[in-house]
């Protein structure tokens, strides 16, 4: 077969992936405007909403220890269609209306699915393209990443509010989704030259000792920026409603929405700014954020909490660049799956602890003092960052 007949396939396949992408990473974040209607359904807890949201990270901890590796040997597409099987399984679960053991089991399995997503993804959409292109392609798939996560709350919050049937509309239209994408995946070509048919070894975390000095105050940044993430995915429309006295679903989705818009902007339009001061830069823009989240918790307003979310997403978007930038760089070319494994880990480490411990203090102290005390701890780490990356040369 000539160049020419495999060019169209090749971008039509890029196309295809960052439209499963998209998809698949929309059915993580589909059920955070949903959780108020399972409490009341359900009759649960706020520490029982952190505890169902974070279940999610330890699903994605455990698809990247156990099978990081798999799609170099399995091939990227029977990964990709792994990956959106899985995120299926997870709507289904949602859909059986079978209390808390099944929405933690659904978001579990959700979590699987974004671990075989995030990385087979990635490779996937650079290794579709020219090496000249290749570049522009890993920023594509932080883009469509975000926006997928961003527009899971979206569409959520919008069929919640204003179409029937709000817990089940959602994960119907995830499923329709899911189907195009599988097709779309299926006729993309495969990247992986000799696909074989056994698993890798799993993939065990570390961190080489000439690495530290760069990955310590990048996993600081990025452990608190995903903190800030996930406490906001998983209780901001808690905070809406409990301070705020909104409980329009579309207005929590649109909200949370913002947070990740924020990110792609802060990781494609600021790409120019060079690693170094964009890593300092996102711990400052970040403890800004946290400042205009504090003064909204503390005054009860709408208005500084869109501001600080969508300033947090810029922070984030800057850090996580930046980081895993200079993590990449500065590893040895043997262990940086290894390296960049760990990063992850501490990533989505910072998306499940600390939810669960402001659910905690949420339901010790209430939603604003927890609120205002995260807040000011997770700025205290971004700030320990800032200082550490200052004294690097």
């Amino acid at each position: 077969m000539d160049r020419s007949t495999e060019r169209p396939t090749a971008r039509a396949g890029v196309l295809f992936v960052a439209f499963a992408f998209t998809v698949g990473m929309l059915g993580t974040t589909l059920p955070t405007p949903l959780y108020g209607l399972y409490q009341q359904q359900f009759g649960f807890s706020n520490l029982l909403t952190t505890v169902i949201y974070a279940v999610y990270a330890f699903g994605v901890l455990l698809a990247l220890l156990l099978f990081g590796r798999a799609s170099d040997v399995l091939g990227r597409r029977p990964l990709l269609l792994a990956a959106l099987a899985t995120s299926a399984l997870s709507a289904v679960l949602f859909l059986t209306d079978g209390g808390v053991p099944v929405l933690i089991a659904g978001r579990l399995v959700s979590g699987l699915s974004a671990g075989f997503l995030t990385g087979t993804g990635t490779v996937a959409l650079v290794e579709l393209v020219a090496p000249r292109h290749r570049p522009r392609a890993a920023m594509l798939a932080t883009a469509v990443n975000m926006l997928g996560l961003g527009t899971g709350p979206l569409l959520a919050g919008l069929l919640a509010e204003y179409a029937p049937a709000p817990l089940r509309l959602p994960f119907l239209v995830d499923l329709a989704l899911l189907a195009v994408a599988a097709v779309g995946v299926w006729r993309t070509p495969e990247t992986v030259a000799a696909p074989r048919r056994e698993l890798p070894r799993p993939q065990r975390p570390g961190v080489p000792p000439e690495v530290r000095p760069v990955f310590v105050p990048a996993a600081l940044a990025v452990f608190a920026a995903f903190s800030v993430f996930g406490l906001l995915t998983a209780i901001e429309p808690g905070f809406l409603a409990t301070l705020l006295h909104l409980t329009n679903r579309a207005v929590a989705g649109t909200v949370v929405f913002s947070m990740f818009a924020g990110s792609v902007v802060g990781q494609t339009a600021l790409s120019r700014v060079p690693g170094r001061l964009a890593l300092r830069l996102g711990c400052l823009v970040l403890i800004a954020g946290l400042g205009a989240i504090a003064v909204a918790l503390a005054t009860s307003t709408l208005a500084p909490l869109v501001l600080g979310t969508i300033v947090v997403g810029v922070g984030q978007g800057l850090g996580f660049r930046a980081g895993m930038t200079a993590i990449s760089e500065a590893s040895p070319a043997a262990r940086r799956a290894e390296t960049v494994s760990s990063f992850f880990v501490v990533a989505y480490v910072g998306i499940s602890v600390p939810v669960i411990l402001v659910g905690v203090a949420a339901h010790a102290w209430g939603l604003r003092t927890a609120g205002l005390t995260f807040t000011g701890a997770v700025a205290l780490v971004a700030l320990t960052a800032f200082l550490l990356l200052l004294r690097r040369r």
